[in-house]
């Protein structure tokens, strides 16, 4: 993988099986590598755990050539974006000529420049280059990041949020609407992401104003909140403090998901500092759920939308528009939001594949109604909600906060589920005995069809995986009888 695969010490996504054909979020140049995980920090992060695990000087080697890259890679600004391309002069082409065509992708419509928070695209490298430096206390890890610490404290806004890009990007839009990356953004975790990294980081670098930028964050779950009778939240606030749209299957509402998530955040802030202020939020919240439910059947397949207008609280149904091309393919033409059921289109399309391992940016899980496709529905489990609130509440502040570092772990992403991955003896044999002689796991793979991913087949092929190779190298470490090693020093 580092010799053969990598480019400079870099990843992407997926390859196919002879290296000839490259993917991240979107087929990716041969001069790119991505940031955005699971790619090249991701397999940082993992080399340095093996370093750790093991004490072979050769894992820590190639966490440094990994790190090289980022560095390479790390904006003026501070922050990195989707990817690092080493021929940066042709990027803003394939915007133009290739990117900016696919139906969907909408964050890679425009060449924007500058440095993203979405997907953990910034956070990612950052925390990787901080355990590396915690590592090895080489001053050049370090530079590195203090100026990516630097620049998420410039970002936040005097509220405490962040936006989904900085800096801002000027009159660029899509389909006649305004810039969303400017907006206070919670979705994909861009504000949760930058609270938890900035907590590592005054543990590991002592200083406060990272843990007072943390908590200015925190605080904005409790501003964000929704007047009653929709005490939830939305995805995104434009800079008036209202729900707003991003792309254009993401309309204005109070978001269902998002509700959720920030539920589970507040709960866990009360851990992290013992105050109960950040609980106060919970019980309008979980209201407002109960009041939206659309079906109370147990053996409905669905409870809850996921987007609910603002005022009515009627749910939002995304449906889209597609065309058939000459040659028999679609292409989706447009998206709009209503509150009819069923009919054209689903919300948040599940692709034309069931493959798990199908890439590109799934639109959620498709669900079957009785009559028709319907919208992605959710099934929630609010007495479970009320119940881990009542924990919370009845919970002691004395017990309830908790030092950081002192066992307590932020909400699990991907990357957090990978390094928890084991396997039984028979499956570490099979991840063993499938490598093939060149050192490759190769699994199948679909990539979705840039036209419409609902109607035409994706692309099929048989490649290497950056994500399985990360989870089956944690299996093999995790199962090792030995105890991780300290880390030695240089």
């Amino acid at each position: 993988m580092m010799e053969t695969v990598s480019h400079r010490g870099g990843f992407v996504w997926h390859y196919s099986s002879d290296l000839s054909q490259r993917w991240g979020e979107l087929p990716a140049r041969p001069s790119q590598v991505w940031v955005q995980p699971p790619s090249t920090p991701s397999v940082g992060l993992m080399l340095l755990d093996a370093y750790r695990k093991t004490g072979n000087e050769e894992y820590l080697k190639y966490a440094e050539n990994v790190a090289a890259v980022l560095i390479w890679g790390q904006l003026p600004s501070g922050g990195w974006h989707y990817f690092i391309d080493f021929d940066s002069a042709g990027v803003p082409k394939w915007y133009e000529d290739f990117a900016s065509k696919w139906r969907g992708w909408e964050e890679f419509y425009h060449y924007y420049g500058n440095a993203t928070f979405d997907d953990d695209t910034t956070v990612g490298p950052s925390r990787f280059l901080l355990q590396l430096y915690k590592t090895t206390l080489h001053s050049k890890y370090k530079v590195s990041v203090i100026q990516a610490l630097d620049f998420i404290v410039k970002s936040q806004y005097l509220n405490g949020a962040w936006p989904q890009r900085y800096p801002p990007a000027d009159k660029l839009g899509s389909q006649g609407h305004a810039d969303y990356t400017s907006f206070y953004t919670f979705n994909d975790d861009v504000i949760s992401s930058n609270i938890y990294l900035l907590l590592e980081a005054h543990e590991a670098l002592g200083n406060d104003h990272y843990e007072k930028t943390a908590r200015k964050g925190m605080d904005f779950y409790r501003l964000a909140q929704l007047p009653e009778p929709q005490a939830g939240w939305a995805e995104q606030y434009d800079l008036s403090l209202k729900p707003a749209r991003a792309r254009t299957y993401e309309p204005a509402s109070v978001c269902l998901d998002q509700t959720l998530d920030n539920i589970k955040e507040l709960q866990n802030f009360y851990l992290l500092t013992g105050d109960r202020r950040y609980l106060d939020p919970v019980p309008a919240a979980i209201r407002w759920i109960e009041r939206s439910m659309i079906r109370s059947d147990p053996s409905s397949n669905f409870t809850h939308a996921n987007f609910y207008e603002v005022g009515t609280n009627k749910p939002l149904i995304v449906h889209h528009d597609h065309r058939k091309l000459p040659n028999g393919k679609f292409e989706i033409v447009r998206y709009w939001a209503d509150s009819e059921f069923g009919g054209q289109g689903i919300e948040r399309e599940m692709p034309a594949s069931s493959n798990k391992k199908a890439v590109g940016y799934h639109l959620g899980a498709e669900y079957q109604d009785s009559h028709a496709k319907t919208f992605e529905p959710r099934k929630v489990d609010l007495k479970a909600i009320q119940q881990t609130y009542e924990e919370y509440l009845r919970l002691p502040v004395n017990q309830a906060k908790a030092q950081h570092g002192s066992g307590l772990k932020r909400p699990l992403r991907s990357s957090d589920r990978r390094a928890l991955s084991t396997a039984t003896p028979e499956e570490l044999r099979g991840i063993i005995g499938s490598l093939d002689d060149r050192g490759a796991w190769l699994i199948d793979i679909e990539f979705l069809d840039s036209l419409d991913f609902t109607h035409n087949q994706p692309t099929a092929f048989r490649g290497i995986d950056t994500g399985t190779y990360i989870s089956n190298m944690y299996k093999l470490m995790n199962a090792l009888s030995t105890e991780p090693l300290n880390s030695r020093r240089r």
